[in-house]
């Protein structure tokens, strides 16, 4: 379970049951502390696919020496303003990993396995870059 409390206007702390914290804020950027709940939106897509991505490369014998994922998105203009699109950059720094592979495995990560994008309405796609160590 989560646990969210108003802290000020626009701030808010999340803690889940094993006391984990997350300070959220939605002030203007000048102003902005924390992220935004559609930031964490974002990043924990981001998250759920990274992680199923990263354990199905070691499975094969892959070397990750450092996964980054950018995630961007286009909400609606009107209320909800929800995502309607999501562009997933998948950067992977592995000496040996070829691009075929990678591109398979990160979009089976993001699209079959991630319980954070089954959950969505958006269109999500995706891009690869491999930087070789």
């Amino acid at each position: 379970m989560i646990t969210t409390t108003f802290i000020d206007d626009y701030e808010f702390q999340s803690v889940n049951d094993q006391g984990n914290v997350n300070n959220i804020d939605m002030l203007p950027a000048e102003e902005k502390k924390f992220m935004s709940p559609t930031e964490l939106l974002l990043s924990s897509l981001s998250a759920c696919a990274s992680v199923d991505l990263v354990q199905m490369l070691k499975k094969r014998r892959k070397t990750v020496n450092g996964l980054t994922v950018e995630a961007d998105g286009t909400r609606r203009d009107t209320h909800p303003r929800g995502f309607t699109d999501i562009t997933l950059r998948f950067i992977l720094k592995s000496p040996d990993a070829k691009q075929e592979e990678f591109e398979k495995l990160a979009h089976l990560a993001a699209s079959k396995y991630c319980s954070v994008a089954a959950t969505l309405s958006a269109n999500i796609t995706e891009e690869y870059i491999i930087e070789r160590d």
